[in-house]
């Protein structure tokens, strides 16, 4: 086989992928909760050099979903092309959620697609946890890469993140926290309202609700976050 290049099928790509795998990389995985039950055993830190080598592709990157495999999944999250995938496409690819690692690294590509605002109201009103977590992993790389959006956009989500505050499910809550910390670390005019709202959540009945407003009060006001909104102000 060749070295690995744009040039690849997702036949190589899979076969590459399977011949890399270790089982000690499995067992790893399923120690951070990772679904291992298409897993191969390649980390990301092998991962990622290969979707740089692989560039982006939209058809492989589709080919390589379907194949279900864990690793092969992730590489389709890395060289997708957000301006082709459709809207249709990633409805398609979140009903085959089964793990968080997996909803993270889709949604960061989801999260750069022009129809991002409409999938992130859709997929938090989504019941299903994977689902419902992929709407605030959304609004958290979004506040992380889109520097071009307004700061109106991430207030509305500000309100999308009060109104689930409560879920209970696990990964469906560190989302809605991870979404808050971005939206108030991403500017000082963000900052305020997103801290306000940690404060009150923070003060909350719901035990769910004050956890989340707990954690991210304690980054919204550490050193770290105060001092680059100050660099950034500046």
């Amino acid at each position: 086989m060749s070295l690995p290049g744009p040039s690849w099928s997702a036949d190589e790509i899979v076969a590459h992928l399977r011949s890399i795998g270790t089982q000690e990389n499995r067992d790893g995985m399923a120690r951070f909760g990772i679904n291992t039950a298409t897993a191969l055993g390649v980390g990301n830190s092998d991962l990622r050099p290969l979707a740089r080598k692989l560039k982006r592709n939209h058809e492989r990157a589709l080919a390589l979903w379907d194949s279900g495999v864990r690793e092969a999944r992730l590489m389709a999250a890395f060289t997708g092309e957000p301006k082709r995938i459709t809207a249709e496409q990633c409805r398609r690819w979140a009903g085959d959620f089964d793990s968080w690692e997996i909803v993270d690294g889709v949604s960061d590509l989801f999260a750069e697609t022009p129809f991002r605002c409409e999938l992130i109201e859709e997929f938090v009103a989504d019941e299903r946890e994977f689902v419902r977590r992929a709407g605030f992993a959304m609004v958290a790389w979004s506040a992380v890469h889109l520097k071009q959006e307004p700061d109106a956009t991430f207030l509305v989500y500000l309100r999308l993140i009060e109104a689930h505050a409560g879920d209970p499910r696990n990964f469906v809550r560190k989302a809605v926290n991870w979404a808050l910390r971005q939206i108030g670390k991403r500017s000082a005019a963000l900052h305020a309202p997103a801290l306000a709202l940690a404060q009150k959540l923070a003060g909350s009945s719901d035990k769910t609700a004050r956890w989340i407003g707990r954690d991210a009060v304690k980054e919204l006001t550490g050193p770290k976050t105060l001092d680059r909104l100050v660099e950034r102000s500046a």
